[in-house]
């Protein structure tokens, strides 16, 4: 029998068919189809060919796809508004908004007009004397509570919120970027929370200035600032706890990328914030507190002496600065190194958390080292010497301003010649360090009189620098009594006040007997 080999028609089709007569065919293809005929036997037209493109047209038509491209790409412009969006639409987000814009200014205004004042917050007692007051108040519980709340809630989820819902095949394949993603989300998290401080900032200023008014403001050194010059100082002393908050916000998206759906990652920047808070409780070295990234949460408060301390200040700044960078950078390099691929991994692996947690360890060493050899820094920054000058200078500003409220002569703070004699716990000579025990006896002189003055206070000095000075007599002179302003009784400005020592000051040296 011989065999025949199938034809490449036969072979094209599963089942080999019997050959149709060729008119049959003809007839076939030329009649027109009734209703009952199978849709999916018509043979679909072949479309004319196009003619061979020119070397014009296919310039052009290039150009046209490369348009087209181009305008439908996710961008990094077009991925922020979206992510910003994206935030935005959250409720949490809406009511920290809300509450950011109207929160600060309520409650100005409402302690502002209460005869109990916050005396234990850095300004807190001259918030019945001028409206700068409120803002630094908020600014002080902002930066211990506020700021490390908002970044985590912001930036700490952030990344985490995609693991949760499962959402990152969607994304990627809208944007087809993990860099643009990582880009994107970066800049809404900062966009929205600039727009919380700003918020902060603003409301309480406008609720300090509408409840009291724009009087001058009394410094950390006891003179007086201008209403402009307070303003100005206000803006800054704001504008300067960015910095920490950019490092609380690295840190959380360092978390949120790292661990993922834990809540350890939406809980880290408030995590970190409090045991910045413990340690600067601790009687560290100088180099040491100023190695943290959330040291300028505190030094702020060297604008508002006369010269402004300054240097704690900048090393504060350019820490949290470096602090915020490497902790984005490393973000965004284990962002990168994640397979997206596997719906299991979020991130929370072990290698994962070493590789976050090692550098800045290492950060913190090499800060610390390169403060304690670069700044005039030693123990605690706190030394007798520093205190009897911070004292001496306060105490004249506000002799100075108690004289004019009592209408008397007015003298100048050369004429004066105030000094203070300073002990601690029974230490004569040498004293040093932070606590309450502190006890100084201030001396001036006025024109005419034969013997000096003399006041005593007892101090209590906290880690960071700052004092709190209580009058323990004689009561004239910084006992508590009420001396009329221009606009309201107040309390005697020598009776209890705020003051602050330069960490990195040089000592101006022993006190001669």
């Amino acid at each position: 029998m011989t065999t025949m080999s199938p034809t490449p028609d036969s072979a094209s089709t599963p089942d080999s068919a019997p050959a149709a007569d060729p008119a049959a065919t003809e007839d076939t293809a030329t009649a027109d189809p009734t209703p009952a005929e199978d849709p999916a036997r018509t043979e679909t037209p072949t479309p004319p060919e196009d003619p061979a493109p020119t070397a014009g047209g296919a310039t052009a038509a290039r150009s046209e796809r490369a348009h087209s491209t181009a305008s439908g790409r996710a961008t990094v412009v077009r991925t922020y508004r979206f992510e910003v969006v994206k935030l935005l639409s959250q409720w949490r987000i809406r009511l920290l908004l809300i509450a950011c814009w109207i929160a600060p200014a309520l409650f100005v205004a409402g302690v502002s007009v209460q005869s109990t004042l916050p005396t234990d917050t850095l300004f807190g007692r001259w918030m019945h004397a001028t409206g700068w007051a409120g803002p630094l108040v908020t600014l002080g519980f902002a930066g211990t509570w506020a700021l490390p709340l908002l970044t985590s809630v912001v930036a700490g989820d952030v990344f985490a919120a995609e693991d949760r819902l499962g959402t990152w095949r969607h994304l990627l394949v809208a944007v087809r970027s993990p860099r643009r993603i990582f880009a994107a989300k970066a800049l809404a998290g900062l966009t929205v929370l600039l727009l919380l401080v700003a918020g902060l900032a603003a409301s309480s200023t406008a609720g300090g200035l509408l409840a009291v008014g724009d009087q001058p403001l009394v410094g950390l050194d006891g003179h007086l600032l201008a209403p402009g010059e307070a303003a100005g100082k206000v803006l800054l002393a704001w504008s300067c706890v960015l910095a920490p908050t950019l490092a609380l916000a690295g840190i959380g998206l360092l978390g949120s990328v790292v661990l993922g759906r834990s809540p350890m990652g939406l809980l880290l920047p408030a995590i970190v914030a409090l045991a910045m808070q413990l340690a600067q409780m601790l009687p560290l070295p100088v180099a040491v507190r100023l190695a943290l990234p959330g040291d300028a949460f505190l030094t702020w408060n060297g604008l508002f002496t006369r010269p402004a301390q300054l240097t704690p200040l900048l090393v504060g700044i350019v820490v949290s600065l470096l602090w915020a960078v490497t902790a984005t950078a490393l973000a965004y390099v284990l962002f990168l190194r994640r397979d997206f691929t596997n719906p299991t991994d979020d991130g929370a692996v072990r290698h994962a958390v070493t590789r976050a947690a090692l550098p800045p360890a290492a950060l913190l060493g090499v800060t610390v080292a390169v403060v304690a050899a670069t700044t005039t820094a030693a123990g605690s920054g706190i030394d007798q010497a520093k205190v009897e000058q911070a004292l001496a200078t306060e105490f004249a500003h506000l002799y100075r301003m108690q004289t004019a409220q009592l209408h008397r002569p007015a003298v100048t703070e050369a004429q004066l010649r105030t000094t203070a004699a300073c002990t601690k716990a029974g230490v004569q000579d040498g004293a040093q360090g932070a606590g309450n025990d502190w006890r100084c006896v201030v001396s001036w002189h006025l024109p005419g009189a034969a013997a000096p003055g003399s006041a005593v206070y007892q101090l209590d000095i906290t880690s960071d620098g700052r004092f709190v000075a209580d009058g323990d007599g004689p009561k004239e002179v910084n006992g508590y009594f009420l001396v009329r302003t221009s606009d309201r009784d107040a309390p005697n400005p020598l009776w209890q006040f705020d003051g602050n020592v330069d960490l990195l000051s040089a000592s101006p040296g022993a006190r001669t007997p």
